[in-house]
């Protein structure tokens, strides 16, 4: 795959950049006909967009960093790369965490707006996977299937070399979460209900696909990798927001 589709000049378009903005781009169209069908602030939407790619950009960078504590500490110059070293989770966690700040700063509901936001972020990510395929990072474990994937001029990935294509399997995948997100959405009001199934269904097939990655800088904690170790927190943490959210109702139920 070629990460570098055109130069003119001094300026170069990368596959991976461009696949990001597209994702933004087609991620914010389907967020705002969302929002204006279900009558949301747009000058919130806008703002909370914005606040929240920053808080998942940090949010990536700083979790890289953190896997990548010894590296840093024998070449801290590591840190001045700003253009590579991103994990995902980190931009999910830093993202949401932003939201969560900013809806409580202007008291809104905070998982009505996740709600919304949760399929354009499964979108988002289905394009950002078809980056990661362009730039050879995040690529697969060697395998002899024939569903495997070659590279032969990537910077990141070995050449050469049939690899488990995990970039297309998580990109096929986020956009099937996303079809499923929005058919959610449409058939229930219940708050929650739509990002905790965001945040199940993605953390789980992550999990699975972990175990088919071959790139090594991911971090580790015990027998899982750092991706794997976050996703189970947060599949408890989205499970037991939706039980005790049942529970409240009940509750309310009961004492009205």
């Amino acid at each position: 795959m070629y990460n570098e589709l055109i130069t003119i000049g001094p300026i170069t378009l990368y596959g991976y950049g461009l696949m990001i903005a597209i994702g933004i781009f087609l991620a914010y169209q389907l967020l705002v006909y969302r929002a204006e069908k279900h009558q949301f602030d747009l000058k919130h939407i806008s703002s909370l967009t914005l606040w929240g790619l920053l808080g998942g950009f940090f949010g990536a960078k700083l979790l890289y960093w953190l896997t990548q504590l010894p590296e840093i500490f024998s070449n801290p110059g590591i840190l001045l790369n700003i253009g590579e070293g991103y994990v995902v989770y980190g931009g999910i966690i830093g993202g949401i965490l932003t939201g969560l700040l900013y809806c409580k700063i202007h008291q809104l509901p905070f998982l009505q707006h996740l709600d919304l936001f949760a399929p354009s972020i499964a979108l988002a990510q289905g394009f950002g996977r078809i980056g990661c395929l362009l730039a050879g990072c995040c690529y697969g474990a060697e395998t002899n299937s024939w569903f495997g994937i070659t590279f032969h001029h990537s910077d990141i990935a070995p050449n050469g070399i049939a690899l488990v294509p995990t970039q297309i399997m998580e990109s096929v995948f986020s956009f099937g979460v996303c079809v499923l997100l929005l058919f959610v959405a449409k058939r229930t009001d219940k708050v929650g209900i739509v990002a905790c199934s965001y945040l199940i269904l993605y953390s789980t097939g992550r999990f699975i696909i972990e175990f088919f990655r071959g790139d090594i800088i991911r971090g580790e904690v015990g027998i899982l990798s750092t991706s794997q170790f976050i996703a189970l927190l947060i599949v408890l943490a989205a499970s037991l927001i939706l039980v005790l959210q049942k529970c409240q109702k009940q509750w309310m139920g009961k004492n009205a």
